[in-house]
């Protein structure tokens, strides 16, 4: 259900269930869990990209799936809950920085896919959503990350309407961080890619992304006292004194 590849320190991660839309089952977060447990592990990768075969990105929770599980108990169903959580908090967490390349309808949990991860590249035809409040189900867990990501404001309009959003649409709200168009979006979602290998240092960029993580939930004094202990600590690292040195000589840095 889903592929995986690596290609010049890209892994592509690619939802591969386009009979059904790519929708969330149990299974196809179970292989998603472990193809980022493996990108994150292989030295070879430094970014990678979330992609989908198929005319959706991903259309959300498999509701067939769904409806057997309301035969479940609830403990049951907590369990199914906390295997998505755990996908969603795993992409957040990841040490390396993830792409969504959005070139279909990425709807509820689909959408919240890729609302978890650092930057979103999609086509002007994809229509962003998140639905559940018009099937009696609730986005709980998107949520968490959607307020945080584009505020309060704009949050409780998507998730509390239900209304589905174009791609310039997202890019307003902050969903999205460029629109391109179809024939262009693997070119640019790869240049893009290329450009954070060459320019910018692994360590930094898994120590920036912890930290947004963590600030958000911090208090002024807890979160500044954090972040001067971190600064101190990054001055010190073999990444910074390797920057510093090539900057300062005028010299390329390779990454």
């Amino acid at each position: 259900m889903v592929e995986y590849e690596v290609k010049g320190r890209i892994a592509y991660i690619t939802l591969n269930r386009p009979e059904r839309r790519n929708a969330l089952s149990f299974e196809l977060i179970k292989e998603l869990k472990d193809k980022f447990a493996d990108a994150e592990k292989d030295q070879a990768v430094k970014i990678i990209v979330l992609k989908a075969n198929g005319k959706a990105f991903c259309s959300g929770a498999d509701l067939e799936s769904l409806q057997q599980l309301q035969k479940n108990t609830e403990e049951e169903n907590l369990a199914d809950s906390r295997h998505l959580k755990e996908l969603f908090q795993q992409i957040y967490t990841l040490q390396k920085v993830v792409i969504a390349q959005v070139e279909g309808h990425a709807l509820a949990g689909g959408c919240g896919l890729a609302t978890v991860c650092d930057f979103v590249l999609a086509v002007p035809e994809a229509k962003f959503g998140y639905t559940e409040v018009k099937i009696g189900f609730i986005p709980a867990l998107v949520m968490v990350f959607l307020i945080r990501k584009i505020g309060e404001m704009n949050a409780r309009y998507l998730l509390l309407s239900g209304e589905l959003v174009s791609g310039e649409d997202a890019l307003k709200y902050g969903m999205a961080n460029r629109i391109v168009e179809k024939d262009e979006i693997q070119k640019s979602v790869d240049e893009f890619a290329q450009q954070l290998i060459t320019n910018n240092s692994s360590q930094s960029l898994a120590t920036t992304k912890k930290m947004i993580a963590e600030v958000s939930s911090m208090k002024l004094d807890e979160a500044l006292e954090y972040a001067a202990k971190m600064n101190a600590k990054a001055r010190s690292s073999e990444d910074c004194k390797k920057g510093i040195e090539a900057f300062l000589n005028k010299k390329p840095i390779t990454w």
